[in-house]
């Protein structure tokens, strides 16, 4: 199976007694409802698992749940007998935002504490959003992602030794060995194409039939914009063609949402689209990046809520979108396509998979650093830029950044193409793949 990082946390969450009940947010397809059953299975004697979007499309034996006794009575009709006390019985609800009012009643389940829950869903931020009584301090919300760099390179058999090699070598700021750089930057370029889903990954690991994987990834673009559908009336296609327009954005220049694009009319603006964007990134297939013109630690306090970056929360479907079966501009690494989107695509990918809240500079002056983020040790913002080309060491709007007083940087960061770690004034370059490190 795919080594995942939030199992740990999962497991540690469950035997710790805590007085929360632990529900895991995220996109489909990313592999929640896997990573619960396998914990599960492996800590608990009975384990009873729940699918509740099924249970909406067929039996709809929970749907009219409105009290402990309702659900336990119908728990049990479901259980097979597999119900015993809360330490050794789990009971997983998966999908719980399709029923909202299970969200309030896990606040009573909780300290009934008959069984152990767990929960996940894949539209879960958009529920809590809507669910007037969310049962605040009974609830932990965890969020997942797809797999990150570093879990894609387990997958394709590094070692822990290897990996403690490569983050040693990040912290020390020293180059890697040749050999071990081509390989990872070898395996960046797979990632580029396999991206972070369980499934296309699964396929790319069985035979590397790029074919099959660009299918999945199809599948699971599609699935995404039909979710929409699931929203009210009157907002999905509005959705729907936001996310459609997100790879097109990322060609552009700017790579921003342009408002007046979405139902090509003039004189719409931005408030006008909010609960779209919104959903989108509640919803975990988008990833926001916010705009700061005049940046300062802490971030948030500099927000321009008027302009903003939406990017795909899995550079596979980007990349299947763009090129489809044609792997050669990406392995090859030709000169005459551009991956600057692709490269920025992983980028906020692994940064989100990391904890950060991202965001991005925009001054008229200055120009546009791709991304920043809160550098919480030196109580500053680090400045990232992201480099696809040779050309990595051309970037006159980070020059600026850096070396303007007010803002007080101590460093910024350019991850390119390139073996070396070094350091130019307070511009430190680094091969583009230790953003897993950041």
């Amino acid at each position: 199976m795919l080594y995942r990082k939030i199992s740990a946390y999962i497991e540690q969450f469950l035997k710790s007694e805590s007085n929360k009940v632990l529900l895991v947010d995220g996109a489909r397809q990313i592999g929640k409802s896997y990573i619960i059953r396998h914990v599960g299975k492996k800590l608990f004697h009975n384990y009873v698992e729940i699918n509740l979007q099924v249970d909406a499309s067929m039996q709809r034996v929970f749907s009219d749940v409105k009290s402990l006794d309702d659900f336990y009575i119908k728990l049990g009709s479901v259980a097979n007998a597999k119900l015993n006390n809360k330490h050794d019985t789990l009971i997983f609800l998966d999908e719980i935002q399709v029923y909202p009012q299970l969200l309030t009643l896990l606040k009573f389940l909780k300290a009934d504490d008959k069984y152990t829950y767990i929960a996940s869903g894949s539209l879960l931020g958009v529920a809590l959003m809507q669910t007037p009584s969310i049962p605040i301090g009974s609830i932990e919300v965890k969020q997942m992602y797809p797999l990150d760099f570093e879990e894609f390179l387990i997958a394709n058999g590094f070692s822990e030794h290897t990996l403690g090699y490569l983050k040693n070598q990040f912290v020390l700021r020293e180059n890697v060995d040749s050999a071990i750089h081509e390989r990872v930057m070898s395996l960046f370029r797979s990632y580029l194409l396999a991206g972070g889903m369980p499934d296309a990954i699964n396929t790319f690991l069985d035979g590397k039939n790029i074919q099959k994987v660009r299918t999945i990834q199809s599948e699971i673009h599609e699935y995404y914009a039909m979710d929409a559908a699931r929203y009210e009336m009157g907002k999905k296609l509005k959705i729907k063609r936001v996310f459609e327009l997100i790879p097109s954005n990322l060609e552009n220049k700017k790579k921003r949402m342009v408002v007046k694009d979405i139902e090509g009319k003039q004189g719409k603006q931005f408030s006008d689209y909010e609960d779209e964007f919104e959903y989108l990134v509640r919803s975990g297939v988008a990833l926001e990046v916010k705009s700061i013109s005049n940046p300062k630690f802490p971030l948030i306090e500099s927000v321009r809520k008027n302009l903003l970056k939406l990017y795909l929360n899995d550079v596979g479907i980007l990349t299947d979108i763009l090129y489809r079966n044609n792997v050669l501009p990406i392995l090859n690494d030709e000169k005459s396509v551009n991956l600057g989107a692709v490269y920025e695509t992983v980028v906020a990918q692994e940064l989100k998979a990391h904890g950060h809240t991202l965001y991005y500079y925009d001054n008229k002056q200055r120009g546009e650093v791709d991304f920043l983020v809160d550098d919480y040790d030196s109580l500053s913002v680090l400045p990232i830029e992201v480099k696809s080309g040779r050309d990595y060491k051309i970037h006159s709007a980070i020059s600026h950044f850096v070396q303007t007083p007010e803002y007080g940087i101590k460093q910024g960061i350019v991850l390119a193409n390139t073996q070396k770690f070094e350091m130019r004034g307070n511009i430190l370059y680094i091969p583009v793949y230790n953003v897993m490190w950041l």
